[in-house]
């Protein structure tokens, strides 16, 4: 088999663990296999070079911060690499330019326009262990140096293994697998054997933190079959498939909860056609990505209150865009609350069964938790709510749901 392992920040956060990965990958192919590994900066690294860019300039240009950024990652890979020789195997570390992962020009947040593996394919061919620094590849144009965004190791994990046509892709992390809610949250929560492409895809997208959420698109897309495991044990994971008919047999797989957003309205705005599309091509064309949209109804006929949440990454940025737009519509203002959260259930069985939502609105009724927004999909249903009833809801829609049960 040809499988790519991937391995988070945690996985080689130390020498020492840097040389249980490269056991790992060692024994792999001992056992017959031809292993690629993709690795992210040593944890808290990232961090550092982001403050560290920042002791310098408060707002450093994306171009250099990806630079910087992506040194992280190659010293894993060059790391990695040579412990793995000094376990007696070849092995040779590449970049993210190396690899052939073209990106377009979004600096910090850069999309993959397509990977050319020939090196890597040829690395394999001879016998090696090709070591590949995550989260980057370079400009299509210009040949810059890009970064794929937080979490974009998971992404280059996905995208390497599709390019190669790799039989297994594995990700690494620091739990077992994907679970049914935070365990650190809930006691109860279960590992799910194996999730559909869609529910994971909501799932990282509603706060679930275990998989990159572009990194899970890819997958469906290409259809890379994708196991998320823990690099601190050797416990079988959670495979990551094609639906499938048993799956819709459960209504609610899973239960998530995200901190990371603020809401921002824009007070007083004419209520009259082209205003939405104007506020929203305009956060749209800054590369932030709204979530939820709320127009209140108009009682005047004249203006209405239109608030969006977006993440708190991008909060400084959308709100200057908010204010710039208040003023340009002639809005009475801007409103901003960011101490809210988004507790959301998923489950692609929600599709046949209906009662979900009064379900889930007595759940957080009962508990006295208000409700702030409500977005829908076919297979799941989010609230924000205020920040300090996160932990009680997510406990609370474990247990309506049954999820101890699994």
């Amino acid at each position: 088999m040809l499988i790519v392992q991937k391995y988070g920040g945690t996985s080689v956060g130390s020498l020492e663990r840097m040389r249980a990965v490269a056991e790992r990958a060692v024994m792999c192919k001992r056992d017959g296999n031809d292993v690629v590994l993709i690795v992210s900066a040593m944890s808290g690294e990232t961090d550092r070079l982001i403050n560290l860019a920042k002791s310098i300039n408060e707002t450093p240009a994306d171009r250099e911060l990806d630079m910087l950024l992506s040194t992280g990652e190659m010293v894993s890979a060059s790391l990695v690499a040579m412990t793995i020789g000094s376990l007696g195997h070849r092995a040779i570390s590449l970049t993210g330019s190396q690899v052939g992962i073209m990106t377009d020009s979004v600096h910090t947040k850069a999309k993959i326009e397509k990977v050319v593996a020939d090196r890597v394919e040829d690395a394999v061919k001879d016998g090696y262990i090709a070591v590949i620094a995550g989260f980057q590849g370079i400009t299509s144009d210009t040949s810059d140096v890009t970064t794929l965004g937080r979490g974009g190791s998971d992404l280059t994990a996905v995208a390497v293994a599709a390019a190669i046509n790799a039989d297994l892709c594995e990700i690494y992390t620091d739990v077992d697998g994907v679970y049914t809610a935070d365990p650190n949250i809930v006691d109860s929560a279960k590992k799910l054997d194996k999730i559909s492409y869609d529910e994971m895809l909501e799932l990282a997208s509603l706060g679930a933190k275990v998989l990159q959420t572009r990194s899970v698109e890819y997958a469906k897309k290409y259809e890379v079959p994708v196991v998320v495991r823990s690099s601190f044990n050797l416990l079988p994971g959670t495979l990551v498939v094609k639906e499938d008919l048993d799956m819709e047999n459960v209504v609610v797989s899973g239960v998530a909860h995200d901190k990371n957003q603020v809401k921002i309205t824009i007070q007083g705005v004419p209520d009259k056609p082209g205003i939405a599309a104007k506020i929203f091509i305009t956060v749209a064309d800054k590369g932030i990505v709204v979530d939820m949209i709320v127009q209140n109804v108009s009682t005047d006929g004249k203006t209405t209150d239109m608030s969006f949440t977006v993440p708190k990454s991008d909060q400084r940025q959308a709100i200057e865009i908010s204010k710039e737009l208040a003023n340009t519509l002639q809005a009475k203002g801007v409103v901003v609350n960011d101490d809210i959260a988004k507790v959301s259930i998923v489950g692609v069985g929600m599709r046949t069964h209906c009662g979900v939502a009064a379900k889930m609105f007595k759940a957080l009724s009962d508990n006295n938790i208000n409700i702030i927004m409500i977005s829908t999909s076919e297979i799941k249903l989010s609230c924000v709510i205020d920040a300090k009833y996160t932990e009680l809801a997510v406990r609370e829609l474990h247990k309506t749901f049954e999820l101890d049960k699994r």
